[in-house]
């Protein structure tokens, strides 16, 4: 990219390899992106070298009108020669390729904005910022201050970018009452970082208009459209963008957008992070910025940010709509979550069915890029609501907790601006599910009897019974039992007067669960019933779960052999059909029998399993029941020291839920 020290590594290493080409070394300045400049001409560039090899200037002249002509002299000239030649900011192969020597003891060094993949032949080094390290030793050597380490804020601001580097170390140097502190807060608060990076005739802003002044004043259309790119993205800032997303901005067929991207990447103004993702530099994320700002090229002004945020944000709610209806199975669960959402999106082209995987990867890639909006746009866009009902699945399938504590308070938060009681009732709903999977049962049985109230008021019979299921699972985990009782089969009645299976299954398993504390058995009768149904109406999640549910009665019947097979059983469906809640407790389980078989190696292999991916998506409450058993099994091994470590991290986590393990883990330290 545009200060990344293309031209002083050439150079450096260009001194370096003297010995090796004794009869000379060529340099030509190509002026393919220096600011003011017209990039050269192949003719004007052979004139040049022509000139620096002693060339009569009467040929040198017919060659400067000749380029072909101009170009065979130079090739028999440095044919019988060992000559290095440095062709500095290219712009183009073509610009490059006439300049070439043919003779096997010359060599190039070229160096450009553009991969210049069409060059034959060419070994390819791309250049990144420099490291920390690195960029703290520029700016010492230039500046002559001492202690500026890599963990300097300036080393940040700069982007780790050579020039911008060496435009600080300059103003540090010019100005020794200018502290990097001060410099570095002015870098912070100013709001325009570009501003305080030019110095003399240094300047970021300046390298980086050339690559776009150029795309906004070619004649080819995917320059101009990948002028209107940099723009998009620059009002957005978001993490990472991709080829579906910017055809939404930009109006036109996905093959132009990308046609779009891959111009920017050329010229240096994106990176391809990833296989069909780009992001771009930091210091080119303010130069976007400034560049969505701007009145614009020919085309004249784009849009404005509130407009491309909230293209973005339609095309991500009608994004996650369609990865639900390749989750969520249809039924009462599907309509009630799609309820007022056509409405809300308006007339929306009918695009092909997502894949389950398809459905996964989608909201994989795009998950950081929806949280950043929501953040950003809960207070003035109505889309926010529908955006989070749509992609809870996916959030709570995959076990993004902290994204789904975000996301559902920014929903909460919008729907209550735009007065939407429905919108409220469902986000609010989410929001207890979450507060739920972290182990707060209390503030997630808060949330959802507010939840309860509001669709009581609306009439809406499937999403009450739903408000009651999950009021007696919430009441069953604060050993609240009899009210968990009420709730339960207030829910059951009303899953059957709207004869939907799934909803009786899942009220069959709650009361499993609930009966589990006074008669195990009665819990496994309901379970097998709700597995039955599951297994009836082809449900994989409500199998999966009524496995977990009996394997967990027989654990508290102290029958940890006939718990592990429902526990792997559990398991194995989850292999059919991901969901991590589901799978979390089903393999704490499995942690639980394998330890009560006295196969430690087993518990322990799978508990750091357990763990592990507790951790990767942040799910701090499952982390901390997983080291819970983990301590056990240490204190059986007799590693009593590395047991209480693992209790105290366990307390740590699950310290401020309503988890009864938070309890005993109190016991097993106090008895120590």
């Amino acid at each position: 990219m545009a200060g990344v020290g293309k031209s002083a590594l050439a150079v450096h290493v260009a001194h370096g390899l003297r010995a090796e080409f004794p009869d000379g070394q060529l340099y030509v300045h190509l002026h393919g992106a220096t600011p003011g400049m017209t990039p050269l001409t192949p003719a004007q560039a052979l004139a040049s070298l022509l000139r620096d090899l002693g060339a009569e200037p009467r040929r040198a002249t017919e060659d400067d009108e000749d380029p072909a002509a101009a170009s065979a002299l130079l090739r028999s000239l440095l044919a019988p020669t060992r000559t290095l030649m440095v062709l500095d900011d290219a712009a183009t192969a073509a610009q490059v390729r006439p300049l070439l020597p043919a003779g096997p003891g010359c060599a190039v060094i070229v160096t450009s904005r553009s991969p210049l993949t069409a060059l034959d032949g060419a070994g390819r080094f791309p250049l990144e910022p420099l490291s920390e390290g690195d960029s703290a030793a520029l700016l010492r050597a230039v500046s002559g201050r001492e202690g500026l380490d890599a963990g300097h804020p300036l080393i940040g601001l700069s982007g780790r970018l050579p020039l911008a580097l060496r435009i600080v170390a300059a103003r540090l140097a010019a100005r020794r009452a200018l502290t990097p502190d001060a410099l570095a807060e002015l870098l912070t608060d100013s709001g325009g970082r570009l501003h305080h990076l030019e110095y003399d005739d240094l300047s970021v802003r300046c390298s980086l208009s050339v690559a776009l002044d150029a795309l906004r004043t070619s004649e080819r259309q995917a320059d101009r459209d990948a002028a209107r790119a940099l723009a998009r993205i620059g009002a957005l800032d978001l993490p990472t963008y991709g080829v579906p997303l910017l055809a939404r901005l930009l109006d036109t067929d996905e093959l132009r957008a990308g046609a779009a991207l891959d111009r920017l990447v050329d010229v240096a103004l994106l990176e391809e992070t990833a296989y069909g993702r780009y992001a771009p530099h930091d210091l080119v994320r303010d130069f976007a910025r400034e560049a969505a700002q701007a009145p614009g090229g020919p085309e004249g002004a784009g849009p404005s940010v509130e407009r491309v945020a909230g293209t973005a944000l339609r095309w991500y709610a009608e994004s996650a709509r369609r990865s639900l209806l390749a989750m969520v199975p249809d039924g009462l669960d599907r309509a009630d979550r799609l309820r007022g959402v056509a409405a809300r999106l308006g007339p929306v082209a009918a695009p092909a069915p997502l894949s389950m995987e398809a459905a996964f990867a989608w909201g994989d890639t795009e998950l950081d890029n929806i949280v950043a909006l929501a953040e950003r746009y809960h207070d003035t866009s109505a889309l926010i609501p529908v955006l989070v009902r749509c992609l809870f699945p996916y959030l709570q399938r995959r076990g993004r907790l902290t994204e789904l504590a975000t996301l559902g308070a920014a929903a909460v938060a919008a729907a209550r601006r735009q007065g939407d009681t429905a919108d409220e009732a469902q986000a609010l709903a989410d929001l207890a599910g979450t507060h739920y999977m972290s182990g707060r049962g209390s503030e997630a049985l808060a949330l959802n009897d507010e939840a309860l109230a509001l669709w009581r008021g609306l009439g809406i019979v499937s999403c009450v019974r739903r408000g009651l299921n999950n009021r007696g699972l919430l009441l069953e985990g604060l050993d609240r039992y009899e009210e968990s009782a009420d709730a339960l089969h207030q829910s059951l009645a009303l899953a059957k007067e709207l004869a939907d299976p799934l909803s009786e299954a899942v009220t069959l398993s709650h009361l499993g669960n609930l009966y589990e504390h006074t008669d195990a058995r009665a819990a496994i009768a309901h379970h097998e019933r709700s597995l039955a149904i599951g297994e009836a109406i082809g449900h994989v999640i409500v199998r999966q779960s009524a496995h977990c549910n009996i394997g967990y009665a027989h654990l508290t019947l102290g029958e940890p052999a006939a718990a592990l097979a429902h526990l792997e059983e559990s398991l194995r469906i989850h292999d059919e059909y991901e969901d991590w809640h589901g799978a979390s407790q089903a393999r704490l389980g499995l942690v639980r029998a394998l330890r009560e078989l006295d196969r430690h190696a087993d518990a322990g292999r799978e508990c750091a399993v357990l763990l592990d991916r507790a951790e990767q998506r942040g799910d701090t409450h499952m982390a901390g029941l997983a080291r819970h058993q983990h301590g056990l099994l240490l204190a059986a091994a007799g590693r009593g020291a590395a047991a209480y470590a693992q209790w105290e991290s366990a307390l740590r986590a699950l310290d401020g839920t309503d988890s009864k393990v938070a309890d005993e883990l109190r016991e097993l330290l106090t008895a120590r």
